[in-house]
């Protein structure tokens, strides 16, 4: 065990460039460059703020200073609060997504305790992550949000529609499943497996991780690594290995985890997958749709994990028009 543990480890250290985005041109934010919400002038940057130059603001709940992001104030309506995936910060949503969803909607995105930029010790399960996010979206101030959650990112929505049904309005759940789904307490073999391929072939393991191996998901994942470099300054810092190693445990036991009931979640829920998606297998959105009452369920042809990125152009407008309901 302890020889699996080191070699993990190892592995991790060895594929950190390649599990986040690295620009050999970029520097991570220092924490004393993040500026507090009230050192922005906010509606004279907001018309033109993109993903890749909105400035990263810090909010403190808890103890904890949380760094965040936000789009699309102006619009007003219930934000969409982003919940992200293993092992990222904010530099890994993709900016068509972040952008486009921002076109109509106050949009938020933000490090979660102890992970880039976000001080604190990061959590060891999604329940505590869930119970982080809420703080953070209550110092927010904000009464009810829309979730859109992403792999483990859609594992913390579940929680916090569990435990705070009045928080939340409509919920994105994307490359997700249920607790105790098939496959879920195996993500830490197939990420180490393919960190290794990335390293030995001198790829982003995200290129295997997120997208299949056919030409149209090679050429899909070319394209979505390229756009993860778009902000090229004032970039979020990286995951640590202690941060890493923290949320795989955080997965290994939820899906480990008894299934929730997910018939008392009466919010409309969209759920969406590729039909090939290795690390969260696609059986588990099908399952996750089937548990929940007031869902829609889309799946992608030839896509994986990162179905929502090769297909952003349609998720976008499928995203907006359910938001819109």
């Amino acid at each position: 065990m302890n020889h699996l543990l080191k070699t993990s480890i190892l592995g991790f250290a060895l594929a950190t460039t390649l599990l986040s985005t690295s620009v050999a041109a970029a520097d991570a934010t220092p924490i004393d460059a993040i500026k507090s919400p009230r050192a922005i002038d906010q509606e004279s940057q907001e018309s033109r703020d993109t993903w890749k130059n909105v400035q990263t603001q810090t909010i403190t709940e808890g103890g904890v200073s949380y760094a965040y992001r936000e789009l699309g104030k102006s619009n007003g309506g219930t934000p969409i609060v982003l919940l992200v995936h293993l092992a990222a910060v904010l530099d890994n949503w993709d900016p068509r997504i972040v952008d486009g969803l921002a076109a109509k909607h106050h949009v938020i995105a933000f490090d979660n305790r102890g992970i880039g930029a976000s001080s604190g010790s990061p959590s060891n399960s999604i329940e505590q992550m869930a119970d982080d996010a809420t703080a953070f979206i209550k110092a927010m101030g904000l009464k009810q949000v829309d979730l859109l959650g992403f792999s483990m990112g859609g594992m913390i929505a579940q929680e916090i529609v569990l435990k705070e049904p009045q928080l939340v309005r409509k919920m994105i759940l994307a490359g997700t499943g249920p607790a105790g789904g098939e496959g879920i307490s195996s993500v830490a073999g197939v990420t180490f497996y393919d960190m290794f391929r990335g390293f030995f072939t001198g790829q982003d393991a995200k290129q295997f991780l997120f997208f299949t191996r056919t030409p149209g998901g090679i050429e899909a994942g070319k394209a979505f690594l390229e756009r993860l470099k778009e902000r090229s300054e004032n970039r979020d810092k990286e995951i640590s290995v202690s941060a890493f190693l923290a949320q795989l445990q955080a997965l290994r036991t939820w899906g480990r985890k008894e299934p929730a009931d997910l018939s008392v979640v009466k919010q409309p829920v969209l759920v969406v997958n590729g039909d090939a998606d290795r690390m969260v297998p696609t059986p588990n959105t099908r399952d996750l749709a089937r548990r929940l009452p007031n869902s829609t369920l889309i799946i992608y042809p030839d896509a994986g994990h990162g179905g929502i990125f090769q297909f952003h152009a349609d998720f976008v407008p499928s995203a907006l028009e359910f938001l819109a309901r």
